[in-house]
């Protein structure tokens, strides 16, 4: 069998980041920046006001107060937007609202609050310092500055930046287009009634929407029968729309394990046993059509052991292929408060619940039993608690390194 380590570096040797594409900034949210951007002006763009008032030179009012006020002419009407100014003399002071340009000459704004609000001729009822509430040219941004570096993921607050200077498109890693299928003759897609003898398939909602949490653009293909033919026609009919394959079920050893019996003719999909539980079968490796090649894993058929298997291969390789440095869930140590077994010679991944006593310090106890049918201690758990392949049981009190499951993408 291989180990864990062995099958998962085999999975990320199978991927690579997509060639970039440059994108309209709203269509880039959430994707990871391909280059640096780089300013090529100032932000702002100009000296501008950062309050409605007037603009002045500080020491044309530098004895004004509130018993004496200083009375100046007001010589010019500066709007936002406005879009020339001319220089301000001394012994004068230019209405100014919010975001206009500060004139030449002018070396303060005085607040409208610290005035009597005169068109004409204004009476300034408080000194103010040199600088006070104009806002530099470049106090922001100078040109030349990096203001997002390569390997970002772009958010929201990136967004905001890159368009304030002027950027409408961004070159980045497109995500990857996941499709996602269940086979087996006896599966229903949810909404159907299950028959006797049949399982609603929870595979590919669950599989398609793991996917979708990482970032990729993942379509639920659905479900595929236990027909050689129909699934390799399926497979096919994905591989011009789709940069991954996923595939849950038919990997074992059993008789109608078709997607082993199928795939394991063409050559480029090879089929293993892995040291964990659950998850023991997988396979892994490329379909080709019209000079693409598209990297598939097929994942066991029980639903914990694909969502796992997900986890610990799947995910990883996504986000390499999204550009990410970090690949992995976070993880915490926590002391485990129940006691569970393991099978020896295995990594066991259990679904457990991670939480925090009164100190802050992490606690785990399982979430359900271990079998890979067990969904509903699946949709309990907010982790995996990972023992090592030297491991046969956990004991209260001890210590055990734990994936944490958070939603998200960080």
């Amino acid at each position: 069998m291989r180990s864990v380590e062995e099958h998962l570096a085999a999975c990320l040797a199978a991927v690579s980041p997509l060639a970039p594409v440059d994108l309209p900034l709203l269509d880039a949210v959430d994707c990871v920046l391909a280059e640096d951007v780089v300013a090529t002006s100032s932000l702002p763009a100009f000296d501008g006001s950062a309050m409605d008032g007037y603009a002045v030179r500080h020491t044309d009012v530098a004895s004004a107060g509130t018993g004496s006020p200083v009375s100046l002419p007001v010589v010019a009407d500066l709007p936002a937007g406005v879009r020339e100014v001319a220089p301000l003399a001394g012994g004068a002071a230019a209405r100014i609202m919010t975001g206009a340009p500060v004139p030449p000459g002018a070396t303060a704004v005085v607040p409208v609050e610290d005035t009597d609000g005169g068109v004409a001729t204004v009476l300034v009822h408080r000194a103010v310092p040199e600088g006070l509430h104009v806002r530099r040219a470049g106090e922001d941004v100078r040109p030349g500055t990096t203001l997002v570096a390569a390997g970002t993921r772009l958010s929201v607050r990136h967004v905001a930046l890159l368009a304030a200077v002027g950027r409408e498109r961004a070159r980045v890693l497109p995500a990857p287009r996941v499709a996602v299928l269940s086979t087996g003759s006896e599966l229903v897609d949810p909404g159907h009634p299950a028959g006797f003898g049949q399982v609603v398939d929870a595979n590919s909602t669950a599989l398609t929407a793991a996917a979708l949490d990482v970032g990729a653009r993942a379509t639920r293909v659905g479900i595929v029968d236990d027909d050689p033919q129909r699934l390799m026609s399926v497979l096919e009919g994905q591989l011009e729309g789709a940069d991954v394959l996923v595939t849950s079920g038919g990997v074992s050893a059993g008789a109608y394990d078709v997607v082993k019996e199928v795939l394991s003719r063409l050559g480029t999909v090879e089929f293993t046993k892995v040291a964990m539980q659950p998850g023991m079968p997988q396979g892994l490796g490329v379909l080709t059509r019209g000079g693409r090649s598209v990297p598939i894993f097929t994942l066991p058929g029980n639903p914990v052991s694909a969502y796992v298997s997900f986890e610990v291969f799947v995910r990883p390789a996504l986000r390499r292929m999204l550009g990410e440095a970090e690949l992995h869930r976070p993880a915490v140590v926590a002391t485990a408060t129940q006691g569970w077994s393991s099978p020896p010679g295995k990594r066991q991944f259990t679904r457990a619940v991670v939480t925090t006593d009164d100190d802050g310090r992490p606690r785990v106890r399982p979430a359900s039993g271990p079998g890979s049918h067990l969904v509903f201690g699946l949709a309990g758990a907010n982790a995996l608690a990972v023992t090592g392949e030297d491991t046969t049981s956990v004991e209260p009190g001890d210590v055990v390194r734990c994936m944490l499951l958070e939603r998200g993408r960080r």
